[in-house]
Protein backbone atom coordinates (compact mmCIF):
# COMPACT_ATOMS: atom_id res chain seq x y z
CA UNK A 1 0.00 0.00 0.00
CA UNK A 2 1.51 3.33 -1.10
CA UNK A 3 0.72 6.18 1.33
CA UNK A 4 -1.19 9.01 -0.35
CA UNK A 5 1.45 11.46 0.92
CA UNK A 6 3.98 9.81 -1.38
CA UNK A 7 1.91 10.15 -4.53
CA UNK A 8 2.49 13.88 -5.38
CA UNK A 9 6.32 13.67 -5.25
CA UNK A 10 6.18 10.34 -7.09
CA UNK A 11 4.13 12.00 -9.84
CA UNK A 12 6.76 14.70 -10.29
CA UNK A 13 9.49 12.08 -10.35
CA UNK A 14 7.54 10.09 -12.93
CA UNK A 15 7.07 13.18 -15.09
CA UNK A 16 10.82 13.82 -15.05
CA UNK A 17 11.46 10.17 -15.93
CA UNK A 18 9.11 10.31 -18.93
CA UNK A 19 10.79 13.49 -20.21
CA UNK A 20 14.28 12.01 -19.74
CA UNK A 21 13.24 9.04 -21.88
CA UNK A 22 12.68 11.55 -24.67
CA UNK A 23 8.89 12.00 -24.74
CA UNK A 24 7.62 15.47 -25.71
CA UNK A 25 6.42 17.42 -22.69
CA UNK A 26 2.73 17.27 -23.63
CA UNK A 27 2.76 13.47 -23.98
CA UNK A 28 4.92 13.10 -20.86
CA UNK A 29 2.24 14.96 -18.91
CA UNK A 30 -0.50 12.72 -20.29
CA UNK A 31 1.50 9.55 -19.70
CA UNK A 32 2.44 10.49 -16.14
CA UNK A 33 -1.14 11.50 -15.31
CA UNK A 34 -2.76 8.35 -16.68
CA UNK A 35 -0.05 6.04 -15.31
CA UNK A 36 -0.48 7.35 -11.77
CA UNK A 37 -4.26 7.41 -12.20
CA UNK A 38 -4.14 3.62 -12.57
CA UNK A 39 -1.99 3.35 -9.45
CA UNK A 40 -4.28 5.71 -7.49
CA UNK A 41 -7.41 3.75 -8.43
CA UNK A 42 -5.73 0.47 -7.49
CA UNK A 43 -4.94 2.02 -4.08
CA UNK A 44 -8.54 3.32 -3.72
CA UNK A 45 -7.47 6.97 -3.53
CA UNK A 46 -10.33 7.78 -5.93
CA UNK A 47 -12.80 5.97 -8.17
CA UNK A 48 -12.98 5.75 -11.94
CA UNK A 49 -15.79 8.35 -11.90
CA UNK A 50 -13.30 10.99 -10.77
CA UNK A 51 -11.54 10.78 -14.15
CA UNK A 52 -14.68 12.13 -15.84
CA UNK A 53 -13.28 15.52 -14.89
CA UNK A 54 -10.52 15.13 -17.52
CA UNK A 55 -12.70 15.27 -20.69
CA UNK A 56 -15.01 17.79 -19.02
CA UNK A 57 -12.13 20.16 -18.39
CA UNK A 58 -10.48 19.56 -21.77
CA UNK A 59 -13.65 20.56 -23.60
CA UNK A 60 -14.82 23.14 -21.05
CA UNK A 61 -11.60 24.86 -19.95
CA UNK A 62 -9.31 24.34 -22.94
CA UNK A 63 -11.16 23.95 -26.25
CA UNK A 64 -14.03 26.25 -25.23
CA UNK A 65 -11.82 28.85 -23.55
CA UNK A 66 -12.34 32.15 -25.39
CA UNK A 67 -9.26 33.71 -23.77
CA UNK A 68 -6.96 31.16 -25.43
CA UNK A 69 -8.16 32.36 -28.85
CA UNK A 70 -5.94 35.39 -28.27
CA UNK A 71 -2.84 33.19 -28.63
CA UNK A 72 -3.22 32.40 -32.38
CA UNK A 73 -4.24 36.01 -33.10
CA UNK A 74 -1.16 37.49 -31.39
CA UNK A 75 1.08 34.79 -32.86
CA UNK A 76 -0.19 35.56 -36.36
CA UNK A 77 0.28 39.29 -35.79
CA UNK A 78 3.87 38.76 -34.68
CA UNK A 79 4.62 36.41 -37.59
CA UNK A 80 3.44 39.02 -40.09
CA UNK A 81 5.30 41.92 -38.50
CA UNK A 82 8.59 40.07 -38.12
CA UNK A 83 8.80 39.62 -41.91
CA UNK A 84 7.47 42.94 -43.22
CA UNK A 85 10.71 44.92 -42.81
CA UNK A 86 9.60 47.17 -39.95
CA UNK A 87 12.46 46.06 -37.69
CA UNK A 88 15.08 46.88 -40.31
CA UNK A 89 13.81 50.44 -40.80
CA UNK A 90 13.51 51.12 -37.09
CA UNK A 91 17.00 49.79 -36.32
CA UNK A 92 18.52 51.79 -39.17
CA UNK A 93 16.81 55.06 -38.17
CA UNK A 94 17.51 54.62 -34.44
CA UNK A 95 21.12 53.75 -35.20
CA UNK A 96 21.43 57.01 -37.15
CA UNK A 97 19.74 58.93 -34.31
CA UNK A 98 21.85 57.57 -31.43
CA UNK A 99 25.01 56.70 -33.36
CA UNK A 100 26.78 59.93 -32.44
CA UNK A 101 27.08 58.97 -28.74
CA UNK A 102 29.16 56.19 -27.19
CA UNK A 103 27.00 53.10 -26.91
CA UNK A 104 24.48 54.60 -29.34
CA UNK A 105 23.98 51.37 -31.25
CA UNK A 106 23.30 49.62 -27.93
CA UNK A 107 20.65 52.20 -27.01
CA UNK A 108 19.01 51.80 -30.41
CA UNK A 109 18.86 47.99 -30.02
CA UNK A 110 17.30 48.35 -26.55
CA UNK A 111 14.65 50.86 -27.69
CA UNK A 112 13.77 48.97 -30.87
CA UNK A 113 13.59 45.73 -28.86
CA UNK A 114 11.08 47.36 -26.53
CA UNK A 115 8.92 48.71 -29.38
CA UNK A 116 9.02 45.45 -31.32
CA UNK A 117 8.19 43.57 -28.13
CA UNK A 118 5.02 45.62 -27.84
CA UNK A 119 3.85 44.70 -31.35
CA UNK A 120 5.22 41.21 -32.07
CA UNK A 121 5.55 39.22 -28.86
CA UNK A 122 7.91 36.72 -30.54
CA UNK A 123 11.37 36.17 -29.05
CA UNK A 124 12.79 34.07 -31.90
CA UNK A 125 11.84 36.54 -34.63
CA UNK A 126 13.04 39.53 -32.63
CA UNK A 127 16.46 38.08 -31.75
CA UNK A 128 17.07 36.81 -35.29
CA UNK A 129 15.95 40.01 -37.01
CA UNK A 130 17.93 42.34 -34.77
CA UNK A 131 21.03 40.13 -34.82
CA UNK A 132 21.08 39.88 -38.62
CA UNK A 133 20.75 43.66 -38.95
CA UNK A 134 22.67 45.09 -36.00
CA UNK A 135 25.43 42.57 -35.21
CA UNK A 136 27.41 43.16 -38.44
CA UNK A 137 27.14 46.93 -37.88
CA UNK A 138 28.36 46.64 -34.29
CA UNK A 139 31.24 44.44 -35.40
CA UNK A 140 32.20 46.93 -38.13
CA UNK A 141 32.44 49.80 -35.67
CA UNK A 142 34.44 47.83 -33.09
CA UNK A 143 31.87 47.05 -30.39
CA UNK A 144 32.94 44.55 -27.78
CA UNK A 145 31.64 41.16 -28.95
CA UNK A 146 30.31 40.09 -25.55
CA UNK A 147 28.37 43.30 -25.09
CA UNK A 148 26.99 43.18 -28.64
CA UNK A 149 25.72 39.60 -28.36
CA UNK A 150 24.39 40.17 -24.83
CA UNK A 151 22.39 43.30 -25.64
CA UNK A 152 20.87 41.67 -28.72
CA UNK A 153 19.75 38.57 -26.81
CA UNK A 154 18.43 40.56 -23.83
CA UNK A 155 16.54 43.05 -25.98
CA UNK A 156 14.91 40.17 -27.82
CA UNK A 157 13.76 38.42 -24.66
CA UNK A 158 12.11 41.51 -23.18
CA UNK A 159 9.20 40.74 -25.49
CA UNK A 160 8.27 38.11 -22.87
CA UNK A 161 7.37 40.92 -20.45
CA UNK A 162 6.19 43.82 -22.62
CA UNK A 163 2.43 43.67 -23.36
CA UNK A 164 0.90 42.05 -25.42
CA UNK A 165 3.15 39.22 -24.30
CA UNK A 166 1.89 35.67 -24.85
CA UNK A 167 3.38 34.79 -21.46
CA UNK A 168 1.04 37.25 -19.73
CA UNK A 169 -1.98 35.81 -21.56
CA UNK A 170 -1.08 32.26 -20.57
CA UNK A 171 -0.37 33.26 -16.95
CA UNK A 172 -3.68 35.13 -16.73
CA UNK A 173 -5.46 31.97 -17.85
CA UNK A 174 -3.65 29.81 -15.30
CA UNK A 175 -3.76 32.20 -12.30
CA UNK A 176 -7.31 31.39 -11.21
CA UNK A 177 -8.35 30.42 -7.71
CA UNK A 178 -11.59 30.27 -5.75
CA UNK A 179 -11.02 33.74 -4.27
CA UNK A 180 -9.56 35.71 -7.16
CA UNK A 181 -8.16 35.66 -10.67
CA UNK A 182 -5.73 37.63 -12.81
CA UNK A 183 -7.38 38.88 -15.98
CA UNK A 184 -5.34 39.80 -19.06
CA UNK A 185 -6.01 43.55 -18.79
CA UNK A 186 -4.73 43.62 -15.21
CA UNK A 187 -1.66 41.59 -16.16
CA UNK A 188 -0.89 44.08 -18.94
CA UNK A 189 -1.33 47.05 -16.61
CA UNK A 190 0.85 45.40 -13.99
CA UNK A 191 3.61 44.59 -16.48
CA UNK A 192 4.15 48.15 -17.74
CA UNK A 193 6.05 49.33 -14.66
CA UNK A 194 8.57 46.43 -14.60
CA UNK A 195 9.04 46.48 -18.38
CA UNK A 196 9.81 50.21 -18.48
CA UNK A 197 12.12 49.89 -15.47
CA UNK A 198 13.92 46.99 -17.09
CA UNK A 199 14.52 49.01 -20.25
CA UNK A 200 15.88 51.82 -18.06
CA UNK A 201 18.13 49.31 -16.26
CA UNK A 202 19.48 48.01 -19.59
CA UNK A 203 20.15 51.58 -20.78
CA UNK A 204 21.80 52.48 -17.46
CA UNK A 205 24.11 49.47 -17.73
CA UNK A 206 25.02 50.55 -21.26
CA UNK A 207 25.70 54.10 -20.06
CA UNK A 208 28.02 53.04 -17.24
CA UNK A 209 29.82 50.55 -19.48
CA UNK A 210 30.39 53.29 -22.07
CA UNK A 211 32.00 55.42 -19.36
CA UNK A 212 34.10 52.66 -17.81
CA UNK A 213 35.12 50.99 -21.09
CA UNK A 214 34.64 53.61 -23.83
CA UNK A 215 36.61 51.50 -26.31
CA UNK A 216 34.01 48.72 -25.97
CA UNK A 217 31.12 50.94 -27.12
CA UNK A 218 32.50 53.54 -29.57
CA UNK A 219 30.46 56.21 -31.31
CA UNK A 220 29.74 55.89 -35.02
CA UNK A 221 31.98 58.24 -37.07
CA UNK A 222 30.18 61.31 -38.37
CA UNK A 223 31.16 60.39 -41.91
CA UNK A 224 29.03 57.24 -41.64
CA UNK A 225 25.88 59.10 -40.57
CA UNK A 226 24.19 60.07 -43.83
CA UNK A 227 20.87 61.26 -42.38
CA UNK A 228 20.49 64.50 -40.45
CA UNK A 229 17.81 66.98 -39.47
CA UNK A 230 14.25 66.50 -40.65
CA UNK A 231 15.15 63.59 -42.96
CA UNK A 232 16.39 61.62 -39.94
CA UNK A 233 13.37 62.43 -37.79
CA UNK A 234 11.01 61.62 -40.66
CA UNK A 235 12.52 58.16 -41.06
CA UNK A 236 12.26 57.54 -37.30
CA UNK A 237 8.62 58.63 -37.24
CA UNK A 238 7.77 56.46 -40.27
CA UNK A 239 8.76 53.44 -38.19
CA UNK A 240 7.35 54.55 -34.85
CA UNK A 241 3.92 55.95 -35.86
CA UNK A 242 2.56 52.74 -37.46
CA UNK A 243 3.87 50.80 -34.47
CA UNK A 244 2.20 53.23 -32.05
CA UNK A 245 -1.14 52.92 -33.87
CA UNK A 246 -0.94 49.14 -33.75
CA UNK A 247 0.02 49.19 -30.05
CA UNK A 248 -3.04 51.33 -29.31
CA UNK A 249 -5.28 48.99 -31.31
CA UNK A 250 -4.03 46.01 -29.31
CA UNK A 251 -3.31 47.37 -25.84
CA UNK A 252 -5.39 50.53 -25.65
CA UNK A 253 -8.62 48.70 -26.41
CA UNK A 254 -7.94 46.11 -23.70
CA UNK A 255 -6.93 48.60 -21.02
CA UNK A 256 -9.83 50.94 -21.71
CA UNK A 257 -12.31 48.06 -21.67
CA UNK A 258 -13.40 48.62 -25.28
CA UNK A 259 -12.45 45.11 -26.37
CA UNK A 260 -11.65 41.73 -24.85
CA UNK A 261 -8.15 40.25 -25.32
CA UNK A 262 -9.48 38.00 -28.09
CA UNK A 263 -11.11 40.92 -29.91
CA UNK A 264 -8.02 43.10 -29.57
CA UNK A 265 -5.90 40.22 -30.85
CA UNK A 266 -8.13 39.99 -33.92
CA UNK A 267 -7.77 43.75 -34.48
CA UNK A 268 -4.01 43.42 -34.10
CA UNK A 269 -3.91 40.63 -36.68
CA UNK A 270 -5.92 42.74 -39.13
CA UNK A 271 -3.72 45.75 -38.37
CA UNK A 272 -0.60 43.70 -39.10
CA UNK A 273 -2.08 42.56 -42.42
CA UNK A 274 -2.94 46.17 -43.30
CA UNK A 275 0.58 47.32 -42.39
CA UNK A 276 2.08 44.56 -44.54
CA UNK A 277 -0.17 45.56 -47.45
CA UNK A 278 0.87 49.23 -47.10
CA UNK A 279 4.52 48.12 -47.22
CA UNK A 280 3.92 45.61 -50.05
CA UNK A 281 6.35 47.42 -52.37
CA UNK A 282 9.19 46.48 -49.99
CA UNK A 283 8.03 42.86 -49.53
CA UNK A 284 9.15 40.50 -52.32
CA UNK A 285 6.38 37.91 -51.81
CA UNK A 286 3.46 39.13 -49.71
CA UNK A 287 1.37 36.01 -50.38
CA UNK A 288 4.23 33.73 -49.28
CA UNK A 289 4.73 35.85 -46.16
CA UNK A 290 1.09 35.38 -45.15
CA UNK A 291 1.24 31.63 -45.82
CA UNK A 292 4.35 31.30 -43.62
CA UNK A 293 2.59 33.26 -40.89
CA UNK A 294 -0.40 30.88 -41.06
CA UNK A 295 1.85 27.83 -40.79
CA UNK A 296 3.82 29.27 -37.87
CA UNK A 297 0.58 30.17 -36.07
CA UNK A 298 -0.80 26.67 -36.60
CA UNK A 299 2.33 25.01 -35.18
CA UNK A 300 2.47 27.17 -32.05
CA UNK A 301 -1.28 26.93 -31.39
CA UNK A 302 -1.24 23.13 -31.75
CA UNK A 303 1.71 22.90 -29.36
CA UNK A 304 -0.07 25.03 -26.75
CA UNK A 305 -3.30 23.01 -26.98
CA UNK A 306 -1.50 19.68 -26.62
CA UNK A 307 0.46 20.93 -23.60
CA UNK A 308 -2.81 22.16 -22.08
CA UNK A 309 -4.48 18.80 -22.63
CA UNK A 310 -1.51 17.00 -21.09
CA UNK A 311 -1.37 19.35 -18.11
CA UNK A 312 -5.12 18.84 -17.57
CA UNK A 313 -4.63 15.05 -17.35
CA UNK A 314 -1.74 15.52 -14.94
CA UNK A 315 -3.37 18.17 -12.75
CA UNK A 316 -6.71 16.32 -12.32
CA UNK A 317 -4.93 13.18 -11.10
CA UNK A 318 -2.59 15.35 -9.00
CA UNK A 319 -5.65 16.89 -7.35
CA UNK A 320 -7.16 13.45 -6.79
CA UNK A 321 -4.16 12.33 -4.72
CA UNK A 322 -4.26 15.53 -2.63
CA UNK A 323 -1.36 17.14 -4.47
CA UNK A 324 -2.77 20.58 -3.69
CA UNK A 325 -2.41 19.99 0.04
CA UNK A 326 1.11 18.67 -0.48
CA UNK A 327 2.10 21.84 -2.38
CA UNK A 328 0.43 24.00 0.29
CA UNK A 329 2.28 22.27 3.12
CA UNK A 330 5.53 22.41 1.18
CA UNK A 331 5.44 26.15 0.52
CA UNK A 332 3.26 27.58 3.30
CA UNK A 333 5.56 26.49 6.12
CA UNK A 334 8.76 27.95 4.72
CA UNK A 335 10.78 30.18 7.05
CA UNK A 336 10.36 33.88 6.37
CA UNK A 337 6.64 33.84 5.57
CA UNK A 338 5.68 35.36 2.22
CA UNK A 339 9.23 36.59 1.61
CA UNK A 340 10.61 33.08 2.04
CA UNK A 341 7.86 31.75 -0.26
CA UNK A 342 8.74 34.22 -3.03
CA UNK A 343 12.48 33.54 -2.72
CA UNK A 344 12.05 29.76 -2.91
CA UNK A 345 9.51 29.93 -5.76
CA UNK A 346 11.68 32.28 -7.83
CA UNK A 347 14.75 30.10 -7.33
CA UNK A 348 12.65 27.05 -8.23
CA UNK A 349 11.35 28.67 -11.43
CA UNK A 350 14.82 30.01 -12.29
CA UNK A 351 16.31 26.50 -12.24
CA UNK A 352 13.28 24.94 -13.97
CA UNK A 353 13.79 27.42 -16.79
CA UNK A 354 17.11 25.70 -17.60
CA UNK A 355 15.11 22.73 -18.91
CA UNK A 356 11.51 23.86 -19.58
CA UNK A 357 10.12 26.75 -21.62
CA UNK A 358 7.56 29.20 -20.30
CA UNK A 359 4.52 27.31 -21.66
CA UNK A 360 5.49 24.19 -19.75
CA UNK A 361 6.25 26.08 -16.52
CA UNK A 362 2.99 28.03 -16.77
CA UNK A 363 0.79 24.99 -17.38
CA UNK A 364 2.48 22.60 -14.90
CA UNK A 365 3.74 24.69 -11.98
CA UNK A 366 1.71 27.91 -11.85
CA UNK A 367 -1.74 26.37 -11.16
CA UNK A 368 -0.26 24.51 -8.19
CA UNK A 369 1.36 27.62 -6.72
CA UNK A 370 -1.53 30.06 -7.31
CA UNK A 371 -3.65 29.07 -4.25
CA UNK A 372 -0.63 29.31 -1.95
CA UNK A 373 0.32 32.68 -3.47
CA UNK A 374 -3.17 34.04 -2.77
CA UNK A 375 -3.07 32.81 0.82
CA UNK A 376 0.35 34.34 1.59
CA UNK A 377 0.42 37.48 -0.59
CA UNK A 378 -3.15 38.82 -0.25
CA UNK A 379 -2.63 40.14 3.31
CA UNK A 380 0.45 42.04 2.08
CA UNK A 381 -1.69 44.01 -0.42
CA UNK A 382 -4.83 44.36 1.69
CA UNK A 383 -4.18 47.95 2.80
CA UNK A 384 -3.22 49.11 -0.71
CA UNK A 385 -6.49 47.64 -2.02
CA UNK A 386 -8.57 49.66 0.48
CA UNK A 387 -9.17 46.65 2.70
CA UNK A 388 -11.06 44.73 0.01
CA UNK A 389 -10.11 41.02 0.28
CA UNK A 390 -11.27 40.09 -3.22
CA UNK A 391 -9.33 42.96 -4.80
CA UNK A 392 -6.28 42.03 -2.70
CA UNK A 393 -6.52 38.40 -3.85
CA UNK A 394 -6.68 39.38 -7.53
CA UNK A 395 -3.87 41.95 -7.13
CA UNK A 396 -1.74 39.31 -5.39
CA UNK A 397 -2.13 36.99 -8.38
CA UNK A 398 -1.21 39.81 -10.80
CA UNK A 399 1.86 40.66 -8.70
CA UNK A 400 2.85 36.99 -8.53
CA UNK A 401 2.27 36.46 -12.26
CA UNK A 402 4.27 39.51 -13.37
CA UNK A 403 7.10 38.47 -11.03
CA UNK A 404 7.17 35.01 -12.59
CA UNK A 405 7.10 36.60 -16.05
CA UNK A 406 10.17 38.69 -15.23
CA UNK A 407 11.85 35.54 -13.93
CA UNK A 408 10.93 33.40 -16.93
CA UNK A 409 12.68 35.84 -19.26
CA UNK A 410 15.89 34.23 -18.06
CA UNK A 411 14.78 30.90 -19.59
CA UNK A 412 15.80 32.33 -22.97
CA UNK A 413 19.15 33.62 -21.66
CA UNK A 414 20.53 30.71 -19.59
CA UNK A 415 23.92 29.58 -20.85
CA UNK A 416 24.15 27.05 -22.39
CA UNK A 417 20.43 26.17 -22.83
CA UNK A 418 18.87 29.57 -23.59
CA UNK A 419 16.94 29.54 -26.85
CA UNK A 420 17.81 33.20 -27.53
CA UNK A 421 21.49 32.17 -27.49
CA UNK A 422 20.74 29.34 -29.93
CA UNK A 423 18.94 31.76 -32.26
CA UNK A 424 21.85 34.19 -32.01
CA UNK A 425 24.41 31.46 -32.68
CA UNK A 426 22.44 30.40 -35.76
CA UNK A 427 22.60 33.80 -37.47
CA UNK A 428 25.86 35.23 -36.09
CA UNK A 429 28.90 35.34 -38.41
CA UNK A 430 31.45 32.54 -38.05
CA UNK A 431 33.99 34.84 -36.43
CA UNK A 432 31.67 35.28 -33.41
CA UNK A 433 32.71 32.67 -30.84
CA UNK A 434 30.13 30.69 -28.90
CA UNK A 435 32.03 31.54 -25.71
CA UNK A 436 31.45 35.25 -26.41
CA UNK A 437 27.71 34.63 -26.77
CA UNK A 438 27.53 32.65 -23.50
CA UNK A 439 29.73 34.97 -21.44
CA UNK A 440 28.04 38.00 -22.93
CA UNK A 441 24.64 36.78 -21.71
CA UNK A 442 25.63 36.55 -18.04
CA UNK A 443 25.52 40.29 -17.12
CA UNK A 444 22.08 40.61 -18.69
CA UNK A 445 20.79 37.57 -16.83
CA UNK A 446 22.05 39.31 -13.69
CA UNK A 447 20.12 42.47 -14.62
CA UNK A 448 16.96 40.40 -15.14
CA UNK A 449 17.40 38.77 -11.73
CA UNK A 450 17.83 42.24 -10.18
CA UNK A 451 14.43 43.09 -11.68
CA UNK A 452 12.94 40.01 -10.00
CA UNK A 453 14.22 41.27 -6.64
CA UNK A 454 12.89 44.79 -7.33
CA UNK A 455 9.41 43.50 -8.22
CA UNK A 456 9.45 41.28 -5.13
CA UNK A 457 10.45 44.15 -2.84
CA UNK A 458 8.17 46.80 -4.35
CA UNK A 459 4.75 45.33 -5.25
CA UNK A 460 3.46 48.85 -5.92
CA UNK A 461 5.49 48.75 -9.14
CA UNK A 462 2.91 46.23 -10.37
CA UNK A 463 -0.25 47.16 -8.47
CA UNK A 464 -0.24 50.96 -8.79
CA UNK A 465 -2.24 50.98 -12.04
CA UNK A 466 -4.72 48.32 -10.94
CA UNK A 467 -8.27 49.24 -9.96
CA UNK A 468 -8.67 49.90 -6.24
CA UNK A 469 -12.30 49.42 -5.17
CA UNK A 470 -13.94 51.43 -2.43
CA UNK A 471 -13.39 50.46 1.19
CA UNK A 472 -15.64 47.63 2.31
CA UNK A 473 -16.83 47.00 5.83
CA UNK A 474 -15.61 43.43 6.00
CA UNK A 475 -13.43 41.31 8.21
CA UNK A 476 -9.81 41.00 7.23
CA UNK A 477 -10.00 37.26 7.74
CA UNK A 478 -9.58 35.58 4.37
CA UNK A 479 -11.75 32.63 3.42
CA UNK A 480 -9.89 30.45 0.96
CA UNK A 481 -12.38 27.60 0.89
CA UNK A 482 -15.68 26.93 -0.73
CA UNK A 483 -16.78 24.37 1.82
CA UNK A 484 -16.97 21.58 -0.76
CA UNK A 485 -15.63 18.35 0.63
CA UNK A 486 -16.93 15.98 -2.05
CA UNK A 487 -14.08 15.18 -4.36
CA UNK A 488 -15.50 12.68 -6.88
CA UNK A 489 -18.94 14.32 -6.92
CA UNK A 490 -17.40 17.75 -7.48
CA UNK A 491 -15.64 16.46 -10.55
CA UNK A 492 -18.92 15.55 -12.21
CA UNK A 493 -21.20 18.31 -11.06
CA UNK A 494 -22.65 20.61 -13.69
CA UNK A 495 -21.69 23.70 -11.74
CA UNK A 496 -17.99 22.84 -11.85
CA UNK A 497 -17.95 21.48 -15.36
CA UNK A 498 -16.24 24.45 -17.01
CA UNK A 499 -14.19 25.65 -14.07
CA UNK A 500 -10.38 25.52 -14.15
CA UNK A 501 -8.59 22.90 -12.10
CA UNK A 502 -7.88 24.41 -8.69
CA UNK A 503 -6.80 22.98 -5.39
CA UNK A 504 -8.78 23.41 -2.20
CA UNK A 505 -6.78 24.63 0.75
CA UNK A 506 -9.14 23.87 3.60
CA UNK A 507 -8.72 20.09 3.92
CA UNK A 508 -6.18 18.50 6.15
CA UNK A 509 -3.65 16.21 4.55
CA UNK A 510 -4.55 12.54 4.72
Amino acid sequence: MIPVEWMPPLMFGGLIAFMLIGFPVSFSLMAAGLFFAVIAMSQNFFDMVFLQAIPQRIFGSVLANDLLLAIPFFTFMGSILERCGLAEEMLDSMGQLFGRVRGGLGYSVIIVGFVLGAITGTVAAQVIAMAMISLPVMMRYGYNMRYATGVLAASGTITQLVPPSLVLIVLADQLKTQTGSADVGSMYLGAWGPSLLQIALFALYTFFLSRIRPDWLPAVPESELNLKGWALWKKCLMGIIPSAVLIFLVLGTIMTGIATPTESGAMGAMGALLLAWIRRAKIPNLKGLIQEAYQNTMRITAMVVFILIGSTCFSVVFQGVDGGFWVENLFSNLPGGWVGFLIVVNLFVFFLAFFLDFFEIAFIVVPMLAPVAVKLLSPVLLDSMNGNPQAAASAALVWFGVMLCVNMQTSFMHPPFGFALFYLRGVAPKEVKSSDIYWGALPWVGLQLIMVVVVMAFPALVTTLLDKPAVVAQSKEFNFTNGDENKPEAATSAKDEDAPVVFQLDKSTK
